[in-house]
């Protein structure tokens, strides 16, 4: 008889403690794995005014050389109450021998990135190789991803955007905390 919600076969490793083992190709990014949540700036010069927002961002791996990310974003008013959702992405960072990544990131307002980075020592940079949007999705030519792990339990952010006629210029920046 099916069973319509059995227990996942393969449940994703979100510590390099827990099972599955991580995939040799991800002692690059091990210290991602986990939840991290935290509060970060933005701003942009098409926006009337500059913003706070909380974030919250998943690393996990299935034990194949692939580490699963998914971030969503909610805007803050002055006193660091939600607002509304925000920001929302998901998709898959592929790691290289030499410490090179290929990420696919995609999100529900039309867009889907292939960025290209490195990664090394607690960090990560993510540059746009390609954009590719949706007929009806807003105008993004370029992004710039930063993680930089400073601690074991802090995981900075910077995201930096070239967007509706504007050039790469910072957006957002994020202080995270490991949750859990």
């Amino acid at each position: 008889m099916f069973d319509p919600a059995p227990e996942h076969p393969y449940p994703d490793g979100h510590r390099p403690d827990e099972a599955p083992a991580p995939h040799a190709l991800l002692t690059p990014v091990l210290g991602l794995l986990g939840s991290w949540r935290g509060r970060g700036r933005g701003t942009y010069p098409t926006l009337d005014a500059d913003f706070s927002y909380a974030q919250e961002v998943t690393f996990s791996h299935d034990g194949r050389p692939f580490l699963h990310y998914e971030a969503r974003a909610w805007l803050l008013d002055a006193d660091d109450v939600p607002l509304r959702p925000s920001a929302r992405e998901s998709g898959w960072w592929r790691l290289q021998a030499d410490g090179r990544v290929e990420a696919l990131i995609t999100q529900p307002t039309g867009i889907a990135e292939i960025s290209v980075g490195h990664a090394a020592d607690g960090a990560v940079d993510l540059a746009t190789h390609e954009v590719t949007r949706t007929p009806t999705a807003k105008e993004v030519d370029a992004t710039r991803r930063r993680y930089t792990l400073t601690d074991p339990d802090t995981l900075d952010f910077v995201h930096d955007l070239a967007a509706v006629g504007q050039p790469l210029q910072h957006h957002l920046s994020a202080r995270l905390r490991r949750a859990g």
